[in-house]
């Protein structure tokens, strides 16, 4: 779906749900500007029972000039757009329409409109409308308000940016011109007495397990910027390296995780809890998620049975999952690993053609930079014989001169990017972003690189010997792969990448 697609409807409505967040008044806020800027008669509104009263929401109002509107009634519109929800939610008052748009980032909850565009896997509904707005060519930095408000909205969203996972989140973060002084202002009237209460009870109910040395803690209904605040300090306990609190909002079951320790990314652990009932991920210490609780509900009557109390199965699912987690990784430091290469079959790599981009001809020798892609972002500074490799799905992987030039033959032939999101670089000199796609050049992956391969049916971390406090993970259908000519060169190897770039031997 464009925007541009929308405006042959003369009468637009913009609806938010009911007691609205940051990201739904920016998001709003961004389509509002869209379609004033197109000459449009249109509205931003919201229902429900209480008017906007939180104060940073009060403050972002009135700083950034923002039109909207609480309604209890509604003349129907030739056209209403739901944003940051779906049309007919529990949390989103019913209003006729003659046509229905859907522009959301929760999962999806039930039919929606012919006219939607719903994307789960980000982090704001700002970062949608910022992508869309941009499709159409406004630049959201040419109107500062706007630019604060999406920034906001993602920031609010993300608890602090700490659970952002996807790149066009990240873009968002970096490329938005904003007020600081106004993000200051609305960050410092973030949190009241009574969440501050809310706080201080949910601390004194936390559950605890000494095995696996994790606590789980349920907290009143808040603004989940204060389950990362309530994470945050149970993590300096000395006795927990682990931490999950969670909150049952009108929007689903949202949850804030905390880890302190290299083995468990927090972003693992937060996908790994929301796993087909949500959506979850964010950085290495700090993430979170939102479970959809119809669909937690028929997972849990699957695997564990029912139980009709829906706090007690949260609990009850909370602890039966944490647990599994810990009790079905494994973890291999690659210099210590002696793989039982009778378990193992051999394969060697197909000639595959990738993209390539020599570092020292795009970028200067010393220049840190972060290659941004869809497996997350990848910082390192730029040396003379580096090379970056650019994988058929957009993977991105570093090597040295010496092994590019053995393991890959150079094609006089232009390269074609045919991935999802195109790599870009960041450098710390300007801070602008460098799509990687107009440098790259194609070279073929020589075969006959041999590897021994171990097909996983459980979870996996493996600390490589380049990099002994990262480490890669695999699932089940992935691969333990083990290089033939160097036993402790141990990684893994996605399934559907496996399946494309090896054959046996």
């Amino acid at each position: 779906m464009r925007l541009r697609d929308l405006l042959k409807y003369e009468t637009i409505v913009i609806q938010c749900h009911d007691n609205p967040d940051a990201d739904a008044v920016a998001s709003g806020f961004g389509l509002y500007t869209y379609f004033k800027k197109n000459n449009k008669n249109v509205r931003f509104v919201y229902g429900g029972r209480f008017v906007i009263q939180k104060s940073n929401l009060v403050l972002m109002l009135r700083e950034l000039a923002i039109p909207i509107e609480y309604v209890t009634t509604l003349e129907p519109p030739d056209l209403l757009i739901t944003v940051d929800c779906q049309y007919d939610e529990g949390n989103v008052t019913h209003f006729d329409a003659k046509e229905v748009a859907v522009i959301d980032h929760h999962q999806v909850s039930g039919p929606l409109p012919r006219m939607s565009d719903v994307r789960s896997s980000l982090g704001s509904c700002s970062t949608l409308v910022r992508e869309l707005l941009e499709r159409e060519g406004m630049d959201i930095n040419e109107e500062k308000n706007l630019a604060t408000a999406l920034y906001y909205g993602l920031m609010m969203d993300t608890n602090q940016f700490t659970e952002i996972y996807h790149p066009l989140d990240k873009d968002l973060r970096d490329d938005a011109a904003f007020d600081r002084s106004r993000i200051t202002m609305f960050r410092n009237a973030n949190i009241s007495l009574a969440e501050l209460e809310i706080a201080g009870e949910a601390l004194c109910g936390y559950e605890y397990e000494e095995k696996y040395r994790y606590a789980v803690i349920q907290a009143r209904p808040c603004d989940p910027n204060i389950l990362g605040i309530i994470g945050d300090m149970m993590l300096e306990v000395d006795a927990v390296d682990f931490c999950v609190v969670y909150s049952i909002l009108p929007v689903g079951v949202k949850l804030s995780v905390r880890s302190c320790r290299k083995e468990t990314r927090a972003s693992e652990l937060a996908d790994y809890l929301t796993d087909k009932i949500g959506s979850g991920g964010g950085h290495v210490e700090k993430a979170g998620g939102l479970i959809q609780p119809e669909l937690l509900h028929r997972m849990y009557a699957r695997e564990y049975g029912s139980i009709e109390d829906a706090k007690a199965r949260l609990r009850e699912f909370f602890s039966r999952r944490l647990t599994a987690y810990f009790e079905e990784s494994e973890v291999i430091y690659a210099k210590d690993y002696a793989a039982d290469l009778s378990q193992m079959h051999a394969y060697r790599r197909k000639n595959l053609r990738l993209g390539y981009v020599k570092a020292s001809e795009a970028f200067q020798v010393g220049t840190k930079i972060t290659i941004r892609t869809l497996e997350g972002d990848l910082e390192t500074p730029v040396t003379e014989d580096m090379y970056i490799l650019i994988g058929m799905g957009g993977e991105v992987r570093l090597t040295a001169e010496e092994n590019f030039q053995k393991s890959n033959k150079v094609l006089d032939e232009p390269y074609v990017f045919e991935g999802e999101y195109k790599p870009t670089v960041k450098t710390s000199f300007d801070g602008k972003n460098v799509s990687l796609i107009p440098y790259a050049k194609t070279c073929m992956a020589r075969g006959g690189v041999e590897i021994y391969i171990k097909p996983l049916d459980h979870r996996v971390k493996v600390f490589t010997e380049w990099d002994e406090e990262n480490y890669m993970l695999g699932r089940a259908g992935d691969y333990l792969a083990v290089r033939k000519d160097d036993l402790h060169n141990v990684y893994v190897i996605a399934g559907d990448t496996f399946e494309r770039m090896y054959e046996m031997v």
